[in-house]
């Protein structure tokens, strides 16, 4: 696991293990004071004349030593549970933080699902381990030891080394089933992450499975995993329900050996009938941290099962590293917005062909770019780089006449309002989704946002207009909807730079005229970058690049690409056909 988290923890939390482990030794003190005082009173009762005081003497000492585990045992589990609660807080807190460093790159090759389990099962079994693990071996080998001390000490050793013989076996067999259970859960653990990533894909995509009527397909897919889930359950249970059993069998061997021996010292007067009593209260103390050691076992090899699972999540180092500032002047944390792109070229890891190739522009404060080109240009891609959402070569990309890198990816994308392809909005209300949860905003801020983006009329109509509740990824919203909410969610930031990426895609061509008109006044002085296969979205653009195959094949404004015989000419000659027939056919 990362080096400094594990450390970490403990030197925040590392004095309540101790407290704790201090609190559980002395309530097994007191907790092995019981039976010997027990022993004393039955001896005492046994006598011809029984004296009543000090039976009560005895009794009230017994009523001290219960109160005694009842306090102790209190604050002990308060003070290691309680920080297994602190351990699992803590490592959720720093899984996310560093799942949110990840690139892009990271999420392409792992399932949701996957990143759930991590975050909530290989979490949880290590807070067992760390919790009611620690709790069980610090109290059985204190239990264990001191128990077995008074046995010797006040009983009969030689009955002590009898009565204990089977408990070495005991030992030896859950340890060598140790490393079975931390295999199996493993897999069951791996199991698990694949039922996750199917319940999630499908609660995603229930509009999609209903509409191509894919729902027994669904059910089907999913009982295979189903049953592989179960089955590598059940093949944990094997092994993890034979502990307990062969502890059982071998504890019972216990108790027979001390029953004919142990009486037999009673019959012969060398040891007393309380102190036989007293020997079995000890066994039966000792009985319950061995019987433990089953499900010690149990904690502590799923714990180390989830540990090294957590250990290969948390050594994945973020491909997104915040270079060393220079030390002679400090980076403005409020940009202007000029942007240069020289000779940039680009393959994503893993892959040998470019992305994009040679590809430079420039952009003063106050200018807007449009970026056109087919599916697979490297549209997308520029805009990536241009948020560092992947490592950029230096020299490549500038902002106010800084290397990029220069940067932190904090201070770059504060200065950036992006309105993605894939809009993702919040199971949350209107307005927490246009602020983005960001209190600073006043009510008119968002208003004014929404009448930028058109989306405030349709709010309006809302029973509880910016107060509506718009479900998981906006489900209750059209796209249009989504990409407008969106849209002012960028524009309520006031940013450098705008960057829309293919942002009004699902609106008609009226509100996309509507919509630009007023960006056109707002981004006034901000630097934008407009992504469109619509021409109609370009039409206003300083500049006009247009991509193909990760390359510039043609730049200039709209009127000048019109009137050149190339891809730009192609496009807007392809979609005003289509246009021209949408009109036919609706005339018709």
């Amino acid at each position: 696991m990362k080096d400094k988290i594990i450390p970490e923890f403990f030197r925040r939390y590392g004095l309540n293990y101790v407290w704790g482990a201090i609190f559980l030794l002395i309530n097994v003190y007191i907790a092995t004071l019981s039976p010997k005082y027990l022993g004393i009173i039955i001896d005492v009762l046994g006598t011809p004349a029984i004296n009543q005081q000090e039976v009560l003497k005895y009794i009230a000492i017994m009523i001290l030593v219960a109160l005694g585990v009842f306090v102790t045992r209190f604050i002990w589990r308060y003070f290691i549970m309680g920080n297994s609660r602190n351990m699992e807080c803590f490592l959720r807190m720093e899984m996310l933080k560093h799942l949110q460093k990840m690139s892009v790159n990271f999420y392409s090759s792992r399932k949701t699902g996957d990143l759930m389990a991590y975050a909530v099962n290989d979490i949880g079994a290590l807070r067992r381990s760390f919790g009611p693990g620690v709790a069980l071996i610090l109290n059985g080998l204190g239990l264990g030891l001191l128990s077995v001390i008074s046995m010797v000490q006040v009983v009969h050793p030689k009955l002590t080394a009898l009565a204990l013989l089977p408990i070495p076996v005991v030992i030896v067999l859950i340890t060598r089933m140790g490393s079975s259970i931390r295999k199996r859960f493993r897999q069951v653990q791996a199991n698990f992450a694949s039922i996750s990533d199917r319940i999630n894909e499908n609660i995603s995509g229930i509009r999609v499975i209903k509409t191509y009527v894919q729902e027994e397909d669904e059910v089907a897919r999913f009982e295979v995993l189903n049953q592989e889930m179960k089955k590598s359950n059940i093949r944990l249970v094997r092994v993890s329900a034979l502990m307990g059993p062969s502890i059982q069998l071998f504890f019972g061997i216990s108790f027979v050996i001390n029953l004919i021996y142990g009486s037999s010292l009673v019959k012969t007067g060398q040891i007393s009938l309380g102190d036989f009593v007293a020997f079995n209260g000890y066994l039966t103390m000792i009985m319950w941290p061995v019987v433990s050691i089953g499900r010690i076992i149990n904690v502590f090899q799923r714990g180390m099962a989830s540990y090294k699972r957590l250990e290969e999540i948390f050594s994945v180092e973020p491909e997104i590293q915040d270079d060393a500032l220079p030390d002679s002047e400090e980076v403005a944390e409020k940009l202007e917005g000029q942007i240069k792109v020289n000779n940039l070229s680009f393959a994503y890891p893993g892959h040998n062909e470019y992305a994009l190739e040679d590809i430079s522009f420039k952009l003063e404060k106050g200018q807007i770019l449009g970026v056109i080109g087919r599916t697979g240009s490297g549209k997308t891609t520029l805009v990536n780089l241009l948020l560092k959402l992947f490592n950029v070569k230096p020299g490549q990309i500038s902002i106010d006449g800084r290397d990029i890198n220069d940067y932190t990816v904090e201070n770059l994308r504060e200065n950036i309002g992006y309105v993605p392809q894939d809009n993702f909005l919040f199971s949350a209300t209107i307005n927490e989704n246009i602020r983005y949860f960001n209190d600073s905003y006043k009510d008119d801020d968002i208003e004014d946002a929404s009448k930028i983006s058109m989306i405030y009329d349709n709010i309006m109509e809302f029973p509880a207009k910016f107060e509506t509740r718009i479900g998981e990824r906006g489900v209750n919203l059209s796209g249009g909807q989504k990409q407008r909410i969106s849209i002012a969610r960028a524009i309520i930031k006031q940013p450098a730079v705008y960057i829309l990426d293919d942002a009004l895609s699902a609106v008609d061509t009226e509100t996309e005229e509507a919509i630009l008109t007023n960006l056109k006044q707002t981004m006034s002085g901000h630097t934008g970058i407009i992504i469109s296969h619509r021409i109609s979205a370009l039409r206003h653009a300083d500049e006009i690049i247009v991509l193909d195959h990760g390359k510039i094949v043609e730049r200039g404004t709209h009127d000048e690409l019109i009137g050149q015989s190339g891809l730009y000419q192609e496009l807007y000659e392809e979609q005003y056909e289509n246009e021209k027939r949408e009109a036919f056919g609706n005339e018709a």
